[in-house]
């Protein structure tokens, strides 16, 4: 068993499962993946999770935030780059921690990256959800109080859960069911859909950047660190800076584990690297043009907001378009509302886009049935039903759970799994020396080690339940994993039918036989 678990995936076979008629339709060029990056990152980040983490953690000292957090994602980026060139199929870091680390790690990792992507969504769809109420209400259009927002929240003034007297949160479930049907119908539509709304986002990010910087008051700058420097925590024991009313870290470094939500777009790019044309050259050029663009764009909207607005006035649910409205240009709060919705529609659209791919690579290797997760639609060539389970995950998750609980429990995972990432690269390094490497990470070994540094300090800036919740997380994966991915794991049937070197696919046991129809 312990063979098992620490199995690891050959290159060769993982390129060799590329040629097999379970594949994706190869259609993405750079410009495609950049623009699927740029879809990813800005969104939500910047128009809703800036005033959270402006208000409740950082201050001004958000711009630093933002800073700290690039540094951290530079350094797990190129780590995705350098695998990603190396082995361009789904699944993103669960694929390369099989090729290295063995396949419990794999699982882990495969298991993270679901918490991740669905938590993404549904927090997206959330944000979603706030724009759109605050766009129609310029018209003096309203949906019922009841069918707003999430029925609970967590208030940071008092430490504690409260009521907020709704039901569940109506427009987050309808944009989801909607974005679920243009991914069923294929990547090209997914992709040309998304490439219409980054461009529209984009602008108007360059807008409110060059209007509102004429409505920048310095004084909102002061003071710039409210809530000082720091904030990092170990298990809910503060080692650094402040806490709030419920004992959770306050400063800058909490304020960049907060927003390190916003730059986790850019993994979603390796996640395509099946759909690339030239994916050796391509996705190493969309994860890191779309990470510098962004940063970027990130630090100075951060700049503006906060000079614009006095931190602790900001709006957490649509901080941007509140901002104009607060310094007397509502006519602008109505074009940055509709930016806004353009642009977490897009976010929404390539985390909705990637969970799928990654529940496809895992199912491929037998961990869930192929059946269901790994069933590819004969005319659209898309995982359908995986597709259609995630938007039905997402929407529930997206009415009933608040936006604080939801940024902090992604954030997490995400780290996590920029850990996992950042360790198989520096393995790799030295067990797979000579294997081809079409984009190199510079600086030898310094550039995953200091990937690792940044974001284990990042995990413990995060709130102490974060960990629990990630350690019940994990619990139930390998609850999952020891009952049924460890007796049905395509690796291990190698192993036993002696085919470990052999060149040779084995199917998983319940995958459908030959000539039958995949669906």
């Amino acid at each position: 068993m312990k063979r098992q678990l620490l199995a690891t995936k050959p290159l060769a076979l993982l390129l060799e499962e590329m040629r097999g008629e379970n594949r994706l339709r190869r259609i993405l060029g750079p410009i495609q993946l950049t623009s699927l990056g740029v879809g990813a990152i800005i969104g939500t980040g910047i128009f809703v999770l800036t005033g959270k983490a402006a208000h409740d953690n950082a201050g001004p000292a958000l711009i630093l935030s933002f800073v700290i957090s690039g540094i951290a994602c530079v350094f797990a980026a190129l780590c995705y780059a350098e695998f990603a060139s190396m082995v361009p199929v789904a699944g993103s870091a669960y694929t390369y921690a099989y090729a290295t680390m063995g396949e419990l790690f794999a699982w882990i990792i495969g298991w993270d990256l679901v918490l991740e992507y669905t938590v993404v969504s549904a927090t997206v769809a959330h944000g979603w959800s706030a724009y759109f109420q605050d766009f129609i209400g310029i018209f003096g259009w309203h949906v019922p109080h009841a069918m707003t927002r999430a029925p609970f929240d967590y208030s940071p003034e008092i430490g504690r859960i409260v009521s907020t007297g709704t039901m569940l949160d109506v427009p987050a479930i309808v944009i989801t069911v909607i974005l679920t049907a243009i991914l069923v119908k294929g990547i090209r539509e997914s992709a040309s859909f998304n490439a219409a709304m980054v461009g529209i986002k984009v602008v108007i990010v360059l807008f409110v950047i060059a209007v509102g910087a004429f409505y920048v008051d310095p004084a909102n700058w002061h003071p710039f660190a409210p809530f000082g420097l720091t904030g990092v925590s170990f298990f809910g024991k503060t080692i650094l800076g402040q806490t709030d009313a419920g004992g959770q870290p306050l400063g800058m470094l909490a304020g960049a584990a907060i927003i390190f939500f916003a730059y986790i777009g850019f993994d979603s790019v390796s996640t395509h690297a099946e759909e690339a044309r030239r994916p050796h050259r391509d996705v190493p050029i969309g994860i890191v043009t779309s990470l510098i663009v962004c940063t970027v764009l990130y630090i100075a909207v951060s700049a503006v907001l906060t000079g614009m607005v006095r931190y602790d006035r900001i709006d957490i649910n649509a901080p941007v378009s509140d901002a104009f409205k607060q310094v007397g240009l509502p006519w602008a709060q109505g074009i940055v509302s509709l930016g806004a919705l353009t642009g977490i529609t897009s976010v929404l659209l390539v985390m909705m886009l990637s969970q799928p791919r990654v529940l496809l690579a895992i199912a491929r290797d037998g961990l869930l049935p192929p059946s269901v997760f790994g069933a590819v639609h004969e005319k659209f060539r898309t995982p359908w039903k995986s597709t259609i389970l995630t938007g039905i995950v997402v929407a529930i998750l997206g009415a009933f759970l608040p936006l604080r609980i939801l940024a902090e429990l992604t954030n997490i995972g995400t780290l996590l799994a920029f850990v996992m990432v950042c360790i198989s690269v520096l393995i790799m390094r030295f067990t797979n020396p000579e294997a081809h490497r079409p984009f190199r990470a510079p600086l030898g070994i310094a550039v995953p080690i200091l990937g690792v540094v940044f974001c284990v300090v990042l995990m413990f800036s995060l709130p102490a339940q974060n960990w629990l919740r990630l350690f019940a997380w994990l619990l139930v994966g390998f609850g999952i994993y020891f009952a049924y991915g460890r007796y049905h794991s395509v690796l291990a049937l190698r192993h036993a039918a002696g085919l470990a070197d052999a060149g040779v696919v084995v199917a998983p046991v319940d995958d459908p036989p030959a000539g039958a129809s995949r669906e």
